[in-house]
């Protein structure tokens, strides 16, 4: 029997450094060639590593969340034949010489009582019936502490129970009610400490990064959508059983491509050490999208060239390919704009992050009905948020703000979205 270790390959790229993010096996495992070994995680996505070899598992190159270069240790095996590297020394562990006759185990000692202070009963310092006198800030506090009011002597005017009354009743020995373990007011002090690993650190380092070094500014405009919906409705009612049913982000990503036609300078990534800003005519649309793992932003490639279904489904498939953690390195990178959106949960107004080096983000918050004057009469109205950040470098507020109003128009007017 032989050892045999595995080191971190080269994945391309130019790629000198990975996080581990999960282990697949554990020393004692037996491992058949090919078997993934591991999961490490690139600036771009997460890659499994394979076993070129069968054996069983004898260390481990790190923990989760250690940083490994490119042809660090990974892993050793224990494999059949001379395996590709010399094995480690045993170590032996130092025995105790043996004691000549027999050693008498030591006595048991005999526990010894541990005399506690006696502590005084509570004692009724009013009548029966007698309403204890304490302002609501001492009542809120006694409550939290456990103190019944009642045994408490009252040092202010006309009997009322101060703050330090109360202080003076727990040193003396009074003894607060304990709150059961399941009361709302009991006392908790557990702490979990939660490494920031795998996607999670990815995604603070990114967003550290893009707060950094972009000097964000935002811009929210309201939205009506009530005839955006109405055709959303009309449109699934008749073409949804064929096509697939409509979701706002289809719509709204029509609307981005057709606005940026005219406001090129949003459709772009700035490279900031060159001090070079790269347009590009290609819509490649990042949609953020939340996973049990954390925040990934796949990118809807070529946007410009899908209508509203062909959109739909590409953005469900993205979507759970994000979920699932299948996502390739190619769906995850290259956006050139990106939309963040909540869903029902949107709220009213945010604030979101642009997705460096890229220089706009359009964010969607949620659809409230609202009644608003049209007309000289009062009618409810669907409408709708979008909460914009831009990179205050290369985009100037006026451009944002006619981007943003561009948009608005088609989706007000959504008969816009199907004209060219």
């Amino acid at each position: 029997m032989g050892q045999y270790t595995i080191k971190m390959p080269d994945i391309g790229e130019g790629i000198a450094e990975v996080e581990l993010v999960e282990w697949r096996v554990q020393p004692g495992d037996s491992v058949a060639e090919d078997q993934i070994l591991a999961d490490v995680m690139t600036d771009k996505a997460t890659v499994e590593i394979p076993s070129p070899v069968a054996g069983t598992v004898l260390e481990l190159g790190g923990q989760p969340g250690a940083l490994l270069a490119v042809g660090a240790e990974l892993i050793r095996l224990e494999v059949a034949g001379a395996g590709n590297v010399a094995a480690k020394a045993p170590q032996v562990a130092a025995v105790a010489a043996p004691v000549a006759g027999p050693v008498a185990a030591p006595a048991a000692a005999e526990p010894v009582p541990v005399q506690r202070p006696p502590v005084a009963a509570p004692v009724a310092m009013r009548a029966p019936g007698e309403k204890p006198v304490a302002s609501p800030a001492v009542r809120q506090r006694a409550w939290e502490l456990g103190i019944e009011l009642q045994f408490v002597h009252g040092s202010g005017p006309a009997g009322r129970i101060t703050h330090e009354d109360l202080d003076v009743y727990l040193v003396s020995g009074g003894q607060p009610r304990t709150p059961s373990a399941g009361s709302g007011y009991a006392q908790r002090h557990g702490e979990e400490a939660i490494p920031l690993i795998g996607l999670r650190r990815k995604i603070a380092q990114k967003m550290q990064e893009a707060k950094r070094r972009i000097p964000h500014f935002s811009y929210v405009e309201e939205i009506d959508v009530t005839e955006l919906e109405a055709l959303r409705a009309q449109l699934n009612d008749r073409y949804g059983a064929a096509r697939g049913k409509l979701t706002l982000l289809p719509l709204l990503a029509r609307a981005l491509v057709l606005a940026l036609r005219d406001f090129p300078q949003m459709n772009a990534r700035f490279d900031d050490d060159a001090g070079v800003v790269t347009r590009y005519e290609a819509v490649h649309l990042g949609m953020a999208t939340q996973t049990d793992n954390g925040l990934l932003v796949p990118v809807l490639r070529h946007a410009e060239t899908l209508d509203p279904w062909a959109c739909a489904r590409e953005i469900a498939r993205l979507a759970e390919a994000g979920r699932s953690g299948k996502a390739g390195r190619d769906e995850l990178s290259g956006s050139t704009i990106t939309i963040s959106s909540l869903g029902p949960l949107g709220g009213i107004v945010t604030t979101p992050v642009i997705n460096h080096p890229e220089v706009a983000i359009v964010g969607v918050n949620r659809i409230v009905e609202r009644p608003v004057f049209r007309g000289g009469a009062v009618v409810g109205r669907k409408l709708m948020n979008l909460s914009s950040s831009f990179d205050h470098r290369v985009v100037d507020g006026m451009d944002a703000a006619q981007f943003i109003q561009a948009v608005r128009a088609l989706l007000e007017t959504p008969a816009l979205l199907f004209v060219e």
